[in-house]
């Protein structure tokens, strides 16, 4: 068991997301944001965002995702970069890149084919890792 000073650390992290349309989300993810399909298990897919960290969405018909449940947050230096880029390809925006004295970052929201919004974000804060 590991010391009470030292943080547990997961090998991975997935967090896995309702849709009532894994296709069209499928296009979203893989064609818009260029997310790799890392594993399909038919009713639920699970895309890579770095060698570590995955996001999955199953589709269930009959539930409806509540849109303001969460924020799919997307850490990048690049955040003007990515955010022209999604833009020209039609992702809905909510909010442009804006920076955000309360917390110290610079950030934009858009908005997936499910509802949920995608905020794509870079810390300014030097002691983040």
């Amino acid at each position: 068991m590991p010391s009470s000073s030292t943080p547990k650390q997961f090998d991975q992290f997935v967090a896995f997301y309702y849709t009532a349309n894994l296709t069209q989300t499928a296009d979203f993810y893989q064609n818009i944001l260029g997310l790799k399909l890392a594993l399909d298990q038919g009713t639920c897919q699970i895309y890579q965002i770095n060698p570590h960290a995955f996001i999955g969405f199953c589709e269930k018909s009959n539930l409806i995702p509540s849109p303001d449940a969460c924020i799919l947050t997307l850490v990048t230096q690049q955040v003007d970069q990515e955010f022209e880029i999604l833009k020209q390809k039609g992702v809905q925006v909510l909010k442009p890149p804006t920076h955000n004295p309360e917390y110290n970052i610079y950030h934009c929201f858009l908005k997936d084919p499910n509802g949920y919004k995608i905020e794509i974000q870079q810390f300014l804060d030097p002691n983040w890792e």
